[in-house]
């Protein structure tokens, strides 16, 4: 398949171009547009519906959607909810990659998200940010908050991230979870959990941290909130 990522890196859109017969699974209610020629079949990804799954999903089941262009190529349109960038991540079957679970846009057939994972299933990376492995053939398209910062580790190299800026990194790493700070700090200066990836490989880290823009909207809201609950 053919792609293109438009509007760079704050309001991205990626368009992919199908062949006649090929397909493409995205998120639901990701799509933003399509040509007529292209049927849709709603499903639920593997392994998620299960009473694990909806415990760590927040109550919603993962389904997506399996888009196929008939009778000729086709064109459909992706985008993700927050302010940010897409960005496209290869797998050859060899190495994949630990991206984080609101993070997934729309992939290859052929590509698997493995939520059987440790990372996923036990929570390790705290504060609710759940990580899934990927692994197969094809294409991964991503979506961050803000612009993609992206990092090369040389073996044996280590970078320090903060949980909420973390998007993904190359399954070739090694990674710890550690605190950041002391008891003091955590209250005061926000720091929390960090994740100590070391190479080789590669990590993409995200510009905006959905915490802190949390936090800021709830400074303008907070009093006319309160007050209209008066």
């Amino acid at each position: 398949m053919d792609y293109e990522i438009k509007f760079k890196p704050s309001y991205s859109l990626v368009a992919i171009r199908l062949n006649d017969g090929e397909s493409i699974i995205g998120e639901s209610g990701a799509m933003t547009y399509m040509s007529p020629n292209i049927q849709i079949r709603t499903k639920a990804r593997s392994g998620l519906l299960g009473s694990l799954g909806l415990k760590l999903l927040g109550g919603q089941s993962f389904w997506v959607n399996e888009y196929t262009a008939k009778g000729g190529p086709a064109e459909i349109g992706f985008v993700s909810a927050p302010i940010g960038d897409i960005d496209h991540l290869g797998l050859d079957g060899n190495n994949g990659w630990i991206i984080r679970k609101e993070s997934y846009v729309v992939s290859s057939p052929k590509v698997e998200l493995d939520v059987s994972w440790q990372g996923f299933t036990k929570g390790i990376f705290g504060q609710g940010l759940f990580m899934i492995k990927v692994s197969g053939v094809g294409d991964l398209f991503i979506n961050t908050f803000g612009a993609i910062d992206r990092h090369i580790l040389r073996p044996g190299e280590q970078l320090l991230v903060d949980n909420f800026h973390l998007v993904a990194f190359s399954s070739t790493c090694k990674y710890s979870i550690e605190k950041v700070g002391g008891l003091k700090s955590a209250i005061l200066g926000g720091e929390g959990l960090a994740t100590r990836i070391t190479g080789p490989g590669e990590v993409l880290l995200q510009t905006k941290s959905p915490r802190e823009f949390a936090d800021w909207l709830w400074e303008l809201l907070e009093s006319k909130v309160r007050a209209s609950a008066k």
